[in-house]
């Protein structure tokens, strides 16, 4: 680390995560963006692309994606597309580079799910078994002397803290829940869709109107399996996710529904949530009977929760909303950073959603 600050190397920032991540890391006090790459948009200065941050990234260029001159960066953050990480992770971790992917290339760690969900062969699986999935309340300890971190995704950060109580709640005590009925019902801004033209995300298409997608099958939902059954220790574990897109740029809300196997379970939700996440600064569960809303976390590294039992009878809601860009992606990015590098992790992070 150079004079106490960490060396920071972004590959990709050109799109809405990047700019995000840029806007984050630009006002940490540890942190300084050293290397900044785009293979479509080496020359051009960043704040040419995105004057929001004239004024604070002045100096900064976007350069070729040259190995070379991210090896002497602490960290690199890649906000590209599925692909792009493993193909220069051996090079960078060989170089004692910490790399932390907000893209799906260190998620999953079956690799023929990776190839069957998109469509490619993972190219370093040797290092795919060593990475850590990067999700801080549930994967902390490890996360610490990870090389390489595998950020979650948007939906399934959501959805996986969401349910994180009940989850351990049954690995405790085994058969308390239907596992195998588990359904997410989850919302996204446009801005999930990422940054590029698509006659489906224009306004005339998106304004005033609502709908599902990803029926047939959807890439997070693997990734959402794969870490429920860690977590609650159960094999069995299913879960129809549905997701869909708002009308809005910023935001998720996730609507979960499970199943107590016993109606009469007398089991004190609210408790159980606010003991999990006592000591989580980042994740609020909110007052009984509340309904989180979008708004609440806007521009912010919060996740809010509410927990409901409608009647007091054997289904269980669970409400969570978060901002895609930050805790979904960016802002966990960062808070991984901070536990990888021994930081608090509020650092940089620390500020209220904007409201309106």
């Amino acid at each position: 680390m150079k004079q106490g600050k960490i060396s920071v190397g972004i590959v990709g920032a050109t799109g809405y995560t990047g700019v995000e991540l840029l806007r984050i890391l630009l006002r940490h006090p540890q942190a300084e963006i050293s290397v900044i790459t785009s293979r479509k948009d080496a020359g051009t200065a960043v704040t040419q692309m995105f004057p929001s941050l004239r004024g604070f990234l002045d100096e900064l260029v976007f350069t070729a994606p040259e190995v070379d001159a991210l090896k002497q960066c602490d960290v690199v953050f890649f906000a590209t597309p599925h692909g792009v990480a493993m193909s220069m992770a051996r090079e960078l971790t060989d170089a004692g580079v910490r790399i932390i992917d907000l893209a799906a290339d260190f998620r999953l760690k079956d690799t023929e799910q990776f190839k069957r969900w998109y469509k490619m062969d993972h190219a370093c699986p040797d290092l795919l078994r060593e990475a850590v999935y990067g999700q801080p309340e549930t994967m902390r300890e490890a996360m610490k002397s990870a090389r390489i971190l595998g950020m979650a995704g948007c939906y399934p950060t959501s959805i996986e803290l969401g349910l994180l109580p009940l989850m351990e709640y049954e690995k405790a005590h085994p058969g308390t829940f239907d596992l195998r009925t588990i359904i997410a019902d989850s919302k996204s801004g446009i801005s999930g869709s990422g940054k590029k033209a698509d006659v489906s995300l224009i306004t005339a298409e998106m304004s005033d109107n609502f709908h599902a997608y990803g029926l047939k099958g959807h890439r997070h939902q693997p990734e959402i399996v794969q870490q429920l059954r860690l977590l609650s220790g159960c094999p069995q574990l299913d879960l129809t996710f549905v997701p869909h897109l708002l009308p809005t740029i910023r935001g998720i809300h996730s609507t979960i529904y499970v199943r107590f196997k016993d109606a009469a379970n007398p089991l004190d939700l609210q408790a159980l949530y606010e003991k999990r996440f006592e000591k989580e600064y980042f994740v609020d569960v909110m007052p009984a009977g509340s309904h989180p809303e979008t708004r609440s976390v806007r521009g912010s590294n919060f996740l809010r929760l509410a927990v409901h039992r409608p009647g007091g009878g054997d289904l269980i809601v669970v409400l969570a909303v978060e901002d895609n860009l930050v805790k979904g992606a960016a802002g966990q990015a960062v808070q991984a950073m901070n536990i990888v590098f021994g930081l608090d992790e509020r650092t940089g992070l620390d500020w209220p959603a904007l409201v309106p």
